[in-house]
């Protein structure tokens, strides 16, 4: 399989591109329609607080399959009842419940942000989870400014006739979105009940046992690569040290469904340094000390 993380210009060319940062993307989450998404809108299933801890891994997954290599900097969570869990990178906005106002504040308040981002040109990308027709203008208002702007939808997104026919204001609104971003009811679900308790409270894992995991992800990646991407790729590393977006991506994805769960910083920090010594030859040294390092650090949450 062809992986096309260089390209063929000189290597101050490559250099230039691997240093431009990624565009940036905003989050408006109606916690209301995530639910309904992950079929959980049963009387009340709104009002039941939610496990957020991997909401922005989540989502982050989701824009890539879409062809969205972003920075998601922030999810915006707007809710009828005030959810307890404080989770970095998150912000909680309080709204009248749907019943009592027809969804009136929650148009007002993630209007009002949306906007907020567009005209302070605060952000390349904002992802919405919403399915109210009325946030068309704010949605056109922020286009017009230059900012792209997705929508998550449920599996009647890729029939967009037939969509048009069965509920016209659902289809109005995903056909104003530059990417409609189609979200599989399972996948989403396991997210949001997943148990809080057991996220916080996790006892942490056994270092070597993550250093040896990623050493075994990492060599059995290397050794699939044909030698001149290999050579291309040392001559990568020592004009940058980190290592290329793409390749970090896959082996941050691989680690992933290794362990079923998202890295902590340190751990990504000791992911790239095994694939450095890896790469180069060292591994049997160098991974050993990152991994006493690690071992003598307190266990850190990644932000989301």
């Amino acid at each position: 399989m062809k992986r096309n993380y260089f390209s063929h210009d000189s290597k101050d060319l490559r250099r230039h591109s691997h240093e431009s940062p990624a565009e940036r993307c905003i989050a408006l989450i109606d916690a209301r329609f995530l639910a309904w998404l992950a079929h959980q809108a049963s009387a009340g299933a709104a009002q039941v607080p939610v496990n957020r801890m991997g909401l922005a891994d989540f989502l982050t997954d989701l824009l890539l399959q879409a062809g969205l290599e972003v920075d998601l900097k922030r999810i915006y969570w707007y809710a009828e009842v005030q959810n307890a869990l404080d989770v970095e990178g998150q912000i909680v906005r309080k709204i009248f419940p749907h019943d009592a106002d027809g969804g009136v504040s929650l148009l007002q308040s993630m209007g009002q942000d949306l906007r907020k981002l567009a005209d302070n040109n605060a952000c390349e990308h904002v992802l919405l989870a919403t399915d109210d027709e009325r946030f068309f203008s704010a949605i056109d208002h922020a286009q017009l400014t230059g900012m792209s702007v997705h929508i998550l939808a449920d599996d009647a997104a890729r029939n967009m006739p037939k969509l048009h026919q069965t509920d016209p204001g659902w289809g109005r609104l995903l056909s104003q979105a530059d990417r409609r971003i189609v979200v599989q009811p399972k996948a989403l679900a396991d997210i949001l009940q997943g148990a809080i308790g057991k996220e916080m409270n996790a006892v942490p894992e056994d270092p070597e046992f993550i250093r040896e995991s990623m050493t075994e992800v990492i060599v059995s990646w290397w050794d699939d690569e044909p030698e001149d991407k290999r050579e291309e790729l040392r001559d990568e590393l020592h004009i940058n040290r980190g290592i290329p977006q793409e390749v970090d991506r896959q082996l941050l994805l691989r680690m992933r469904h290794r362990l079923t769960r998202a890295l902590t910083l340190q751990e990504k920090k000791m992911l790239r340094e095994i694939f450095r010594a890896v790469a180069f030859g060292t591994s049997s040294s160098d991974t050993s000390q990152t991994s006493d390092a690690l071992s003598s650090l307190p266990v850190i949450e990644e932000p989301l």
